[in-house]
């Protein structure tokens, strides 16, 4: 079965052995027609930050996802991270909602709304009894009605804010791991911990009579820039570099190589189940790469915080041994909204039916399956305003047009005259790299297209998450980012008395 395994990831993924996996091999449960779901979400991961689209960068493992199924070669995330979280979750533009503007900072006092039905709650409906989370949240830590075992998930383990120290697992100088609503005292690399946790616990849901549900967003290979040093010696050249973002860009390729070793355990445990064929593995990131760090989004314009493509298109690919063929390639535009009703399609529901509320997302098995006979002509959006109403910036694409608005919010097409915008129109059927400014050729186009942004961007409540620095001075972080599940609505941290 081991062998199996490596032949299915292919390579030789050589020492590296889970911590605690099982030795013995689990005996296959009963062919169940509802498949195993594994979904794998890189941190701050660039378009061309994989081997399968950059030799520089070591990932057979991620490699061997595309290779094995289906490479998602138009998929869309929002510019940051929290708003993909809260989208894949639910299905739903997070605008909608109130969590599109902004990521979800330490001090924040907000979180998905609980208003909202999440994946992992359709799937319980669906007969997943055993829900796993591992690596960051992301998605409200400071009240626990916010916790992911209060959104759906039956087992937690990692950390709810962003941008930990990965070998202190702390933020803001405060210990910030946990299992399930306790802290943990773990020790070890944080990718490295999120890896092993989520190999042991698929070998143990394997167990049982029903399908499992395993969500593993990774903190890497998110700031700050840290690897361990065996990491760094086989995946960089920091000797050979000079200055500050060349080295870190070195520690970036360090922290995206143990991430792919990790993912690697993680394949090689769900071949040990004898599952294999009947699970599927969902591998994207959930942004684009950072702007300092040279050539990860190549040859994509932009990075992560804005709404060109390196900021939104993704490396994506899916493998389900028993449905998709292996090798295939999708063009079509989708993106992280599509996983809520295309999971729980797969899982024979309707997602519809599980809630009152729009879905934006619609289901993709179609175009995993047969590729080659699906297209979608629905207008994509993307939208974040994080340093508040004065600098926000819109993107819909439609029909092999994009447009892009950057400035003070957009409410009248009036607007886009008066010079306080930015308007770039692209036409992606020829120009995917964004070179050809057309806004100035095709004003009908703008307009009509701008027509679509006003709206979307009319979608946000009042009560949404405010921009980024709001509410920073003079936070205090709670001891161990404790919650409290008895007190769901109880504030944990704040500011000292004045």
């Amino acid at each position: 079965m081991l062998v199996r395994a490596l032949a299915a990831v292919g390579m030789v993924i050589g020492s590296f052995v889970a911590i605690g996996l099982a030795d013995e091999q689990v005996d296959p449960k009963p062919a169940d027609p509802s498949p195993n779901i594994v979904v794998i979400l890189a941190d701050d991961l660039g378009w061309n930050s994989v081997g399968y689209h950059n030799p520089e960068f070591i990932t057979p493992n991620i490699d061997s996802i595309a290779a094995d199924g289906i490479t998602l070669n138009r998929f869309y995330v929002a510019p940051m991270c929290s708003p993909t979280r809260a989208g894949l979750m639910t299905g739903r533009y997070p605008i909608r909602f109130g969590c599109a503007r902004a990521v979800i900072p330490p001090y924040r006092d907000f979180g998905l709304p609980v208003s909202e039905v999440t994946l992992p709650e359709m799937l319980a409906e669906r007969g997943y009894e055993n829900r796993g989370i591992f690596g960051k949240w992301h998605l409200g830590h400071r009240r626990a009605k916010w916790h992911p075992l209060a959104q759906g998930f039956t087992h937690f383990h990692g950390h709810y804010n962003g941008a930990i120290d990965y070998f202190e697992l702390s933020r803001d100088g405060v210990r910030d791991w946990h299992v399930d609503y306790e802290s943990s005292d773990q020790q070890g690399y944080a990718t490295d911990l999120i890896a092993d946790a989520a190999a042991d616990w698929i070998v143990e849901s394997a167990k049982t009579d029903a399908p499992y549900f395993c969500y593993i967003p990774f903190n890497a290979p998110h700031s700050p820039y840290q690897a361990p040093d065996d990491a760094i010696e086989r995946y960089g050249n920091l000797p050979d570099v000079q200055g500050r973002n060349e080295k870190h860009r070195e520690i970036y390729k360090a922290m995206i190589g143990r991430t792919d070793e990790g993912i690697g355990r993680i394949l090689k445990a769900i071949e040990s189940t004898g599952e294999a064929d009947n699970t599927i593995v969902w591998f994207f990131s959930d942004n684009g790469g950072v702007g300092n760090l040279r050539d990860i989004n190549k040859p994509l314009k932009g990075s992560k915080l804005t709404v060109f493509e390196g900021g939104t298109r993704v490396p994506a690919c899916v493998r389900w041994p028993a449905k998709i063929k292996a090798g295939q390639l999708s063009d079509v535009v989708c993106g992280y909204i599509d996983l809520l009703p295309t999971l729980v399609g797969t899982a024979g529901g309707k997602s519809q039916t599980l809630t009152d509320k729009p879905l934006d997302g619609i289901d993709l098995t179609s175009i995993l399956v047969k590729p080659e006979t699906e297209t979608s002509n629905r207008a994509w959006f993307s939208y974040h305003g994080q340093s508040g109403p004065e600098a926000e910036h819109l993107a819909v694409i439609q029909e092999g047009w994009k447009l892009i608005v950057n400035g003070p919010r957009l409410t009248d097409v009036k607007q886009l005259k008066d010079g306080s915008h930015k308007v770039r129109l692209f036409h992606l059927q020829e120009d995917l790299n964004e070179t050809t400014n057309l806004a100035n050729d095709k004003p009908k186009k703008v307009n009509q297209l701008a027509r679509q942004l006003i709206t979307h961007r009319a979608l946000q409540p009042a009560d949404a998450v405010p921009p980024y620095g709001v509410g920073s001075a003079g936070f205090v972080p709670p001891p161990l980012w404790q919650l409290d599940p008895a007190n769901p609505d109880e504030l944990v941290g704040g500011y000292p008395a004045k």
